[in-house]
């Protein structure tokens, strides 16, 4: 792929979330890879948020994991009630309250329903995986069997987005004055899930206060968010404390920090508090989205502190690990909603 000799300025639509070209950094050229992780930086330290264009992503992979999961969410609920599993497979609607996971937790539960994959190559002679630990961060896949070729598509689509997150990684350790490989060692055996998020029609409106997905921060390293343009989306809180809505750019991912790497950071890149609303009530027919999230999340062992570029006045958290992070989260969350 030819590149522009400079990385674009980032595009700034009528929103606080700005779009940014990241095909220069796939030059090779170290000038571009700078410039596009000065754009990130800027965006990071700003609202956590950003709309990523030129990812390389195959469009048509995007097309084939949405129209099948669609698929898949279209089945009868008694089939797809066969599929329910601890952290994997399917949750069906008002499952989930993302809000508890902020403390909110007389919010009502979240208006969707989700099916949810995990990381898929695992070397079983690996003790890293093998171990007590690696068996309880690696739980096995549970893929509906009615939808031909779901599966396949999941997997290649996971592993498209760890490319995409590990190239990211990249651009953010550029952005925090790293080396570009510094990261590498702590994502190389991700725990990442992606799920698959189906926000229905609401021919009779929510409950009171209830939303499409309530509102929450992030919990890893970053999120990789491909989104449809339709009535009632994602919404961002602004420093100044306005939800302002996401842009839905077409071919394009959005991307937010979450809580662990703004704890890498030293708060210096923050983890922003966001939410999908319902749709008007003149626009409830005909509103149903679908999302497809990937939440990267380091190796359960990634050693987690301060960056040195970014202790300022000293560090604001105790060293801590990926996993240990992700089970005070869950914790968190449990208690919330007990």
């Amino acid at each position: 792929m030819t590149s522009p000799s400079a990385a674009p300025a980032p595009i700034f639509a009528d929103t606080a979330v700005p779009v940014i070209d990241i095909s220069p950094y796939f030059s090779g050229d170290p000038a571009q890879k700078r410039a596009v992780a000065r754009q990130i930086d800027e965006a990071c330290r700003a609202i956590g948020f950003l709309v990523i264009s030129g990812h390389g992503v195959p469009t048509e992979l995007i097309e084939r994991a949405g129209r099948l999961a669609r698929a898949f969410f279209d089945l009868p609920l008694s089939v797809k009630m066969k599929y329910v599993a601890d952290n994997r497979g399917y949750a069906p609607m008002f499952a989930s309250a993302l809000a508890y996971t902020i403390g909110d937790d007389a919010s009502p539960p979240d208006f969707r329903e989700l099916l949810t994959v995990g990381q898929h190559s695992i070397d079983e002679a690996d003790p890293y995986f093998s171990s007590p630990e690696g068996r309880r961060v690696f739980p096995p896949n549970v893929y509906p069997d009615e939808i031909a070729g779901l599966r396949e598509t999941l997997d290649a689509y996971y592993d498209a987005m760890t490319e995409l997150a590990t190239a990211l990684m990249r651009l953010f350790a550029l952005a925090l004055d790293l080396d570009e490989h510094w990261f590498d060692d702590k994502i190389d055996k991700h725990m990442t899930n992606l799920c698959l998020s189906n926000y229905p029609d609401q021919p009779d409106g929510a409950a009171q206060e209830q939303l499409r997905a309530g509102a929450h921060t992030d919990w890893g390293s970053l999120t990789i968010l491909k989104a449809e343009d339709k009535p009632g989306g994602l919404e961002v809180r602004t420093a100044a404390g306005a939800w302002e809505p996401a842009p839905v750019v077409p071919g394009a991912f959005i991307i937010n920090i979450g809580d662990l790497m703004a704890q890498w950071t030293n708060d210096q890149w923050v983890s922003t508090m966001h939410r999908v609303v319902n749709p008007p009530p003149d626009k409830a027919v005909g509103s149903r989205r679908q999302s497809l999230i990937f939440f990267h999340q380091p190796n359960y062992d990634a050693l987690v502190e301060c960056l040195a570029s970014c202790v300022g006045q000293g560090a604001k958290y105790a060293p801590t690990t990926s996993g240990e992070h992700l089970r005070m989260k869950m914790e968190m969350s449990r208690v919330a909603s007990a």
